[in-house]
């Protein structure tokens, strides 16, 4: 898929932060649209159907919490990238918005030209997962198809943000296998992100509530395991 047919939204209040970003996204080559708040947000996601949505925090009308959970439970939207650009870097806003369903977390100011490679990043990972060839595997009675991004448990289909997605797929690649807490942030969020350090936790967390609570293990002071 070539830039010009990856569409882009950007959600935030403050026109210039608006500004600035769609022209930086504009001039790399994607297709870029603007909302002013979380309302607005999702109403033209719903239109526009983009690849990445960048949206803000704090926002009049809905926050971007608010408009994350919405667009996650909006058909064809389940695995689009979102990722928050906000000036709160505390710990339990990063842990609200991952609990919401976002993939990434950038939090402002940041120059441009290294938001333009966050996005990039981020692009490339889902360029690559277009790409790549069928991939179903079985464990238990769990069905992961990594093409799709699709969960099935006894008949069930299941959806999980991507990220929830890239942590079940990578645990469940070596059942019993403990991961350690550096090796999930490497392979799932990449070196690239800058994460809390309750992320992991967080996502596992949700796992536990849709996948089941004795397939995750805690190895204190390591990292998580799947068993079967």
């Amino acid at each position: 898929m070539k830039k010009k047919d990856i569409r882009i939204l950007l959600v935030d209040d403050e026109p210039d932060i608006l500004e600035i970003v769609a022209y930086n996204l504009s001039a790399e080559g994607y297709d870029v649209y603007t909302a002013k708040n979380g309302a607005d947000g999702v109403a033209k996601a719903k239109k526009k159907m983009p690849h990445l949505i960048i949206l803000d925090l704090m926002m009049p009308e809905m926050d971007g919490i608010e408009a994350c959970e919405i667009l996650r439970k909006t058909p064809g939207m389940e695995n689009t990238i979102i990722t928050f650009l906000t000036a709160r870097g505390e710990d339990y806003s990063q842990v609200a918005g991952f609990d919401a369903g976002a993939d990434d977390y950038i939090t402002k100011p940041i120059k441009p030209k290294v938001l333009v490679s966050k996005v990039n990043a981020l692009l490339r990972r889902m360029k690559n997962e277009e790409n790549a060839q069928e991939d179903i595997t079985k464990v238990g009675d769990i069905v992961i198809n990594r093409e799709e991004y699709k969960i099935i448990k006894k008949g069930k289909e299941i959806i999980l943000p991507r990220k929830e997605f890239e942590l079940l797929a990578l645990l469940t690649s070596k059942p019993s296998k403990v991961f350690k807490r550096e090796v999930i942030l490497d392979r799932v969020w990449g070196n690239e992100v800058v994460v809390g350090g309750r992320t992991i936790d967080v996502h596992i967390r949700k796992l536990r509530e849709k996948i089941g609570e004795d397939h995750f293990k805690t190895v204190k002071g390591v990292g998580y395991k799947f068993v079967l």
